[in-house]
């Protein structure tokens, strides 16, 4: 049986340019879809966050606002979280992980990895410890962010000269965030030594696989990268 590693914000909040502190979490579809998708392929799914901490729905990833104008989807990622409740409310320490459990570790964004994940580097020990043994690194929309502070045995970003996606500076902005961030995640990525790729328009799914690392830009490509590490992964006639 394939075995997944979420590895899940522990915070409810994120720190602004001005010291403020942003509501968020986790984004509800990046969570859900993926588990349901996973699920749905018969694989054994972890939840763990930093220090077992109880993770956070973004409230925001529930509004019609944030799904098209309708209330339907939020409904719907709502309910699926709900039925994982049990999961939720008792997550596993990410910083007790055992790589050699799992097949590979997946990040939902939200804003929330932006604030832990991305300066975590006991996760981003547990990175390279995936990547060393061959296993795959994949993370939506903010999620990428948790893969900073991965570094190999020189000190050197682990995943640099990597195609890499995220969620882009134009959809940050038009999220009203950019102006407000400390720092932007397609700007850090690039940064750091990533080879930063986006769709031709906000908000449309995008999909990038470079070795053992897979990325998705946005909320949108929660399924499609969910899809292609099922393919990858389940066995032969369970993919979805």
């Amino acid at each position: 049986m394939t075995r997944v590693l979420f590895a899940v914000s522990g915070v409810d909040y994120w720190t602004l340019a001005d010291g403020t502190r942003h509501p968020c979490g986790f984004w509800p579809e990046e969570l859900a879809v993926p588990h349901e998708i996973f699920r749905g392929a018969g694989f054994d799914l972890t939840i763990a966050t930093p220090g077992a901490a109880v993770p956070t729905a973004d409230e925001a990833g529930f509004t019609a606002a944030m799904n098209g104008g309708s209330e339907e989807p939020g409904r719907r990622f709502r309910a699926y979280l709900d039925g994982i409740a049990d999961e939720l409310r008792a997550p596993a320490d990410l910083d007790r992980v055992d790589v050699a459990a799992f097949d590979f570790v997946f990040v939902p964004g939200g804003h929330g990895p932006m604030e832990d994940l991305a300066v975590s580097e006991a996760f981003g020990t547990l990175l390279r410890e995936f990547t060393e043994a061959g296993k795959a690194v994949a993370a939506v929309c903010h999620g990428p962010a948790a893969l900073l502070p991965a570094r190999d045995a020189s000190g050197n970003w682990l995943f640099a000269g990597r195609r890499v996606t995220g969620f882009s500076n134009a959809e940050e902005a038009q999220v009203g965030l950019a102006e407000k961030a400390a720092w932007c995640l397609e700007d850090r990525l690039l940064s750091s030594g990533g080879r930063f790729e986006q769709s031709g328009t906000p908000w449309q799914p995008h999909v990038v696989v470079d070795g053992n690392l897979c990325t998705g830009q946005n909320p949108a490509s929660s399924a499609p990268l969910a899809d292609r590490l099922v393919a990858e992964h389940a066995p032969l006639g369970a993919a979805r």
